[in-house]
């Protein structure tokens, strides 16, 4: 027993993996002691008194009487006892550990019988009333766990006996030990309401153990079971109706009718006339129906806990077997649900407790439900609750909503399929269409993200089938009695059917827009189609063949009925250009000849979506029968949209020669000239925004020679990618001087394309960085010229100005006449209209204006004239002076009231725009990181940064990240770049670099300069630039204002060691005449920046490198001797600057030559040991003896050695054995230099 009584003790472990080991060693050792053990064949006597001495007190009384020692070894005996005795333990995990080795033994030896442990469990766990609640608590749960272990083992319906004398024989378990065990769970469970649930959770397997047994009294035991819980107790409660459903699945054959009656009508629980009670029941709130007469008893309810009850798995396994049971499913989940879950706990009067069951059943619920019956779980309280409580966060029930919602995500993640059924629940009769929106929550967008193909399909198509409201709308309504009423109810139904049909747009833009949304070009192209049928045209007749595909329904195949208003068309055109501009930005595999690329814009045959709608609105606009163009376009218009059409067409049928080199400006140009029809086609009568995107103005021979824009780029494609059978012909009949005067081709799409970043819409920007981005191969220096001057600052008076003098042209435009045509009669009509315009428009204004002016004349009693008087009243000079004071101060206020505010608003629009424009210049480092005319863009770019306001911030950090991230980190450099160009800018960059007081902006120039000067060391043209580098070292040094620091050089230095060894000397130089000693310092630390590169370096001059040492050793040496003669002004720390030079120095130059002086140093270090100055700091003497000790090391190279050579550590081992020492003291010594130049 000593080899086991310690193991008891880690039992009660809190840990689990420790209980379960001490459980499995202690198994382990018992059963090999019961194998030895043979039992005593004098059993008569029943003593047992060995080891009695062993054993505490507490375990002789029962040792004589439960019979355990007669065939079981003393320590399997004596185990048994201390685990029952174990469960009441209230230490730690005890109960836990003692439970579960008493189910393995009791399932491990045959030597016990049933009743031998229960009476022993029920004898060690006995209640009194002189014990403490924790105490009887203790008992409780004791002979709780001590009969779930009895059933658990298998003991309690195990078949055979055991001989206990040579007369007698017990039966292991019989029907006496299972009543037994029912009869004290179920006692337990009315002591003690909070132990019932659990009591009657093992009861209940008791029965399943019964139901899978073969004991020979298997069919007698259920009727006692059924006697004890249903007939000797009355009360219900949700424990009793979990084990009703499970024994009548298992023993359909009782009288359940007499046996349930009278609380239940029907002997099926589920049945729909046992539902209302049964939700009294497993609500467990006892109250009287509807008819008067008292419900069901039901058992006292303990407090509320949030864990579901298990009867709610018994119900939802016969309800929702699933698919893997092979149950049929009993009753109606639907009716179930309904009456039991929302009508009771979601119902208006539910407490927050009832309502949190309910969420909890609603989770266990969807898992289990298919396509048929998940419509069922949804029902309107449930709906109306969860939205309520997810659309808060203070909402109590807000986090469990939350765990719904999610639940309900990762349940259409597994399962696809049913994402469309989910999608039409939650937005269908209980839910509602804006169901992400008033729930602040994406359950919505992310069961679309999680449909497949086919259910995103089936979803447009449900979307489409209620556009159109019920046929006989207006026909009811005015066969009702009351006109007035009738009118009320059509209004109301129109403006139902109208919000619909904006949700409606509104889903199908969401479906675009989504990226995680797989897209398929079929329900696509119907999304696109239906928004153009209903965004640009009315519908006159119904074709019942309509060219469109089968699932667009209600298109053309009908009428819609009511008809759709304005708004919506508007609605329809935003969304289809939205869609446009989305489909733009996301990226598509398109696969051509065996080939695989990704596009954007485009389908999945390579065709741009915008080409797409243009074929759509073609066909249908030919389609004069069954609709018409809601905005017909002008004929100047629509002459320019053919031509645009004509030469996308040649473009894409390939009748237009371009080269290999050209392809993506090709498609650029079809891009361009494609979305630019379409936003006419969009555009309003009255919206004369987008007349400015068809027409920009390009001077050709004259100035008042103005080409329209889809001309002038139908031109500038034309000249751009001629065509091949007439190109000779066209040139020739070309004027002579036509290349002077008419502009670059891309000079009029990138003109186009900044005209498209001025509009406000998405469509306009995402089409106009996608048509750049393609035609970024094609630009040239004059391109740059024309979006750099978009980022030039401007003064907002002059901004203002300009637009006062676009709105003056359009005025003329509109009347008709020119600028020059001042003399018409048309034209002088026209500017008098709009005088009196103007002065309708300002009259409001000039009211308040005339007020302040006669106040100010009636302070100095003038009266304003009213016209009645004739006679005029004259003033005298003070007067008058008074008068234009006041009359000063009053325009003076009007000027500051109007033109801060329109100044502000004129500001942060050119602000907004330059943004945009600045993902051209983005797009274009991108897409031609080697292009010459990248080196253009870094100007700009810097004046925005420097010269950003406070409400610029946005604007400077992208200019800001443009330069750091896409330009000067491109791995690729421009070829081909003007070296004069290089050097002007290279030269302006350190200018501005030496004035500028911002660490940020001078780290922008430090990256410029550098990436400049990469482009030039490819062409090897870097002098100038060196020469610039060494113009900024001497400011640096000898200036004091100079706004450069020691990082602005280091940086060189180490990308670029082998041009920055060319300023050595004069860094050298500089140091000597360094503004102060901070300064030469600094100039030290960029020496040994530079001596640390050598290494780098494979085309070191070895003679040009040992006379510089042989120059820095001296010049050092001289600081440090004025130094101690305080002729200069060093502290240690700087003078240990230097020693770390010279360290650095003596290793990099050991390859070389030995140049340095050992007597030097040690008369150094002689020389600080003296000094009153330098004495406290021994760790510089130190250092002169590291440095001397350096220099005696033996040369690892001679001056003939090549400088490519690396070195050899064998040849440094046979150096070492020239000189006295012993290799093995030469090698401690350089080991001990290393670690002591590490410290320093």
């Amino acid at each position: 027993m000593t080899t086991t009584l310690p193991l008891f003790w880690h039992l009660s472990s809190v840990s689990k993996k420790e209980r379960l080991d001490a459980t499995v060693k202690l198994i382990g050792a018992l059963e090999q002691f019961q194998s030895n053990f043979t039992p005593k064949k004098d059993v008569s006597s029943g003593s047992d008194d060995e080891g009695g001495e062993d054993e505490d007190e507490d375990a002789e009384a029962p040792s004589k009487s439960d019979g355990l020692d007669l065939l079981n070894v003393q320590d399997v005996s004596y185990s048994i006892r201390r685990l029952v005795r174990g469960l009441a333990s209230p230490r730690e995990s005890s109960r836990l550990g003692f439970a579960v080795a008493l189910t393995e033994l009791l399932s491990r030896i045959e030597t016990v019988t049933c009743s031998q442990i229960v009476a022993l469990i029920l004898d060690g766990s006995k209640t009194q009333g002189s014990m403490s609640g924790q105490e009887e608590r203790d008992n409780l749960f004791a002979r709780l766990f001590g009969l779930t272990s009895v059933i658990r083992s298998g003991l309690l319906i195990r078949s055979g006996s055991l001989v206990t004398s040579a007369s007698s024989s017990a039966e292991v378990s019989s029907v006496s030990s299972f009543e037994e065990v029912i009869k004290e769970l179920v006692a337990l469970g009315e002591k003690k309401s909070w132990l019932r649930e659990s009591a009657w959770w093992t009861v209940s397997l008791a029965v399943d153990a019964l139901n899978d047994s073969t004991v020979p009294w298997k069919k007698e035991a259920p009727q006692a079971v059924i006697k004890q819980l249903f007939m000797d107790h009355d009360v219900w409660s949700p424990e009793k109706v979990a084990l009703a459903l499970k024994l009548q699945s298992l023993y359909p054959d009782q009288d359940w009718r007499s046996i349930l009656s009278p609380a239940f009508k029907n002997p099926d629980l589920l049945h729909a006339g046992n539902l209302q009670t049964l939700a009294r029941i497993l609500k467990e709130s006892a109250v009287e129906d509807s008819e008067g007469k008292e419900a069901p008893k039901t058992a006292a309810t303990a407090n509320w806990k949030p864990q579901l009850h298990f009867v709610w798995d018994v119900i939802l396994t016969q309800l929702l077997p699933g698919p893997n049971s092979s149950h049929s499913p009993k009753g109606s989940f639907q009716e179930f649900f309904r009456i039991v879950v929302d009508e009771s706990l979601f119902s208006s009067t539910a407490s927050a407790e009832r309502k949190y069951w309910g969420f909890q059943i609603f989770q266990k619920a969807l898992p289990r439900v298919n396509q048929e019956n998940m419509p069922m779980l949804f029902t309107k309280n449930f709906m109306r609750c969860w939205i309520n409580h997810l659309s808060k966060q203070d909402r109590y029930l807000h986090k469990i909503a939350r765990q719904a919602a999610t639940d309900v995500q990762t349940f259409v993640q597994s399962n696809p399929q049913l994402g469309f059924a989910l999608i039409l629940q939650l937005t269908g009769v209980h839910g509602s269409q804006q169901f992400d929106k008033l729930t602040k929550t994406k359950t919505v967008e992310s069961i679309l993200t999680s449909m497949d193909s086919e259910g995103v399909k089936r979803y447009i198509e449900n979307l489409l089938e209620k556009v159109n409201g019920p046929s006989s709308t207006t026909s009811v309504a005015l066969s009702a009695p009351h006109f007035q009423n009738s009118y009320d109810y059509i209004r109301e139904e129109i403006h139902a059917i109208n919000s619909r049909r904006s949700w409606i747009i509104e889903q199908l833009g969401s479906l675009i827009r989504s990226g995680s949304i797989p897209k398929e070009d079929i329900w696509v192209q119907t999304i696109l189609d239906w928004l153009v049928v209903h965004g640009l045209f009315i519908i006159k007749k119904k074709s019942e063949k309509s060219p469109f595909h089968a699932c667009l329904i209600l298109q053309l195949h009908s009428v819609p009925n009511p008809v759709f208003s304005d708004e919506l068309h508007r609605l329809s055109r935003t969304k289809l250009l939205a869609c446009i501009a989305d489909l733009n930005s996301q990226t598509v595999v398109v696969k051509t000849d065996d080939k695989t690329s990704k596009m954007s814009a485009v389908a999945s045959d390579g065709n741009f979506w915008v080409s797409r709608v243009l074929d759509t609105i073609n066909t249908l606009v030919s389609d004069t029968k069954h609709v018409s163009l809601q905005n017909s376009l002008d004929e100047d218009v629509l002459v320019h949209c053919t031509k645009a059409q004509e030469v996308t067409a040649h473009l894409k049928a390939g009748d237009i020669q371009v080269t290999d080199e050209r392809q993506e400006a090709a498609k650029g140009v079809q891009l361009l000239l494609s979305a630019t029809v379409l936003q006419q086609y969009c555009a309003d009568e009255e919206d004369e925004v987008d007349t400015e995107a068809l027409e920009v103005c390009f001077y050709l021979n004259s100035l008042d020679h103005i080409l329209n824009i889809p001309q002038a780029s139908i031109d500038g494609a034309t000249r751009m990618f001629p065509k091949g059978k007439k190109g000779k012909k066209a040139r020739k009949s070309a004027p002579a001087d036509e290349s002077d005067t008419v502009p670059e081709p891309v000079d009029l799409f990138v003109d186009t394309i900044i005209g498209f970043l001025e509009k406000s819409t998405a469509y306009m920007r995402t089409v106009g960085n996608q048509v750049f981005a393609l035609l970024s191969g094609a630009v040239n220096e004059s391109t740059i010229d024309l979006i750099v001057t978009q980022l030039e600052r401007r003064d907002p008076a002059d901004l203002l100005k300009d637009e006062d003098e676009d709105e003056d042209m359009e005025d003329v435009h509109e009347d008709g006449g020119s600028p020059d045509t001042s003399e018409s009669e048309d034209d002088t009509d026209g500017d008098d209209i709009g005088e009196a315009s103007d002065d309708s428009n300002d009259e409001e204004e000039d009211v308040e204006l005339r007020k302040k002016i006669e106040e100010a004349l009636r302070v100095n009693g003038v009266e304003a004239a009213t016209g009645d008087s004739d006679e005029e009243e004259l003033m005298d000079d003070e007067q008058m002076m008074a008068i234009d004071e006041q009359l000063a101060a009053v325009f003076r206020m009007r000027t500051n009231e109007k033109k801060p505010g329109k100044d502000v608003d004129v500001q942060r629009e050119a602000t907004h725009f330059k943004n945009r424009v600045l993902d051209l210049v983005d797009t274009f480092a991108k897409k031609q990181p080697s292009s010459a005319l990248v080196v253009r863009l870094i100007p700009p770019l810097i004046d925005i940064v420097s010269g950003a306001g406070q409400d610029e911030r946005q604007l400077a950090d992208k200019a800001k990240g443009i330069l750091r991230s896409r330009i000067t980190k491109s791995k690729e450099t421009p070829t081909d770049v003007d070296p004069q160009l290089i050097s002007t800018l290279f030269s302006d960059i350190h200018t501005r670099a030496r004035k500028v007081h911002s660490s940020d902006m001078l780290a922008i120039f430090s990256q410029c300069s550098l990436y400049l000067f990469r482009i030039q060391a490819h062409s090897h043209s870097e002098q100038p630039l060196i020469q610039t580098y060494r113009e900024s070292l001497a400011d640096f040094l000898t200036r004091k204002n100079s706004a450069l620091n020691s990082h602005f050089f280091q940086e060189f230095f180490r990308r670029h060691p082998a041009s920055a060894w060319a300023l050595r000397n004069d860094i050298l130089e500089l140091s000597g005449r360094a503004i102060n000693a901070y300064r030469r310092e600094q100039a030290h630390q960029l020496l040994e920046t530079l001596v640390n590169q050598l290494s780098a370096m494979s085309d070191l001059n070895l003679a040009d490198a040992a006379e510089f040492t042989t120059r820095l050793q001296k010049t050092l040496l001289q600081v440090v001797e004025d130094a101690c003669d305080e002729k200069i002004n060093l502290n240690a720390a700087q003078l240990k600057g230097i020693f770390k030079l010279v360290l650095v120095t003596t290793r990099q130059m050991q390859r070389i030559d030995r140049t340095w002086k050992p007597e030097s140093w040690r008369s150094i270090a002689e020389r600080l040991g003296s000094s009153e100055r330098f004495k406290k700091s021994p760790g510089l003497a130190k250092m002169c003896e590291q440095i001397v000790r350096t220099s005696n090391l033996p040369n690892a190279h001679k001056m003939t050695d090549p400088p490519n050579a690396p070195p050899s550590r064998a040849k440094r081992k046979a150096h070492d054995t020239v000189d006295a020492e012993d290799p093995a003291t030469a090698a401690k010594k350089i080991k001990r230099k290393r670690v002591k130049s590490d410290k320093s």
